[in-house]
């Protein structure tokens, strides 16, 4: 007759090895539904001449920054505006139902976050609009820098308010 094998019992270093390994599995897990949740809440931010370079989708969320082109706002009835972001080498038409920031004005930098509805049109949500005379977002400045249309002494960032003024004798 054989003898019955008794239960065979994990060492210490095994169970370690399994809590460690379930551990790993549950916050992959979980790092993965956050990314997933996350999904449709990112919104990335996009210049004219990428929108129409990457031929991005009809129906797609994003940031629109650029310029206000001059002449290009057509106030409509009610709050309904339309107006024009280029980044002098695109155009996209916007168009805003709302009420625009005081500091919107055409020729200034603005960013507008919508929806890009294809064929050059884009709806927004919302506009933020440079909030004082040196100000620029620093998406706009870069895109703007890529195209060749910055101009330095027009806006740029915010002097640092911890720097001193020079001194003179």
């Amino acid at each position: 007759m054989r003898p019955v094998a008794a239960k065979r019992r994990w060492t210490r270093k095994q169970r370690r090895l399994a809590l460690i390994g379930a551990a790993g599995v549950v916050l992959c897990l979980a790092a993965g539904l956050v990314l997933v949740a996350m999904r449709d809440t990112i919104v990335f931010f996009y210049g004219p001449t990428e929108i129409v370079e990457k031929g991005l989708a009809p129906g797609t969320r994003m940031r629109l920054g650029g310029l206000v082109e001059t002449g290009s706002v057509v106030r409509g009835p009610g709050q309904r505006v339309v107006f024009a972001v280029t980044d002098s080498k695109t155009t996209l038409n916007v168009t805003y139902q709302g009420l625009l920031p005081d500091l919107f004005r055409e020729g200034q930098g603005v960013v507008t976050e919508g929806v890009f509805e294809g064929a050059g049109r884009f709806r927004a949500d919302s506009v933020l609009a440079k909030h004082d005379e040196t100000y620029m977002p620093r998406e706009v400045a870069d895109t703007l820098k890529k195209q060749g249309h910055w101009q330095p002494g027009a806006a740029g960032p915010n002097p640092s308010p911890a720097t001193p003024p020079p001194v003179t004798k």
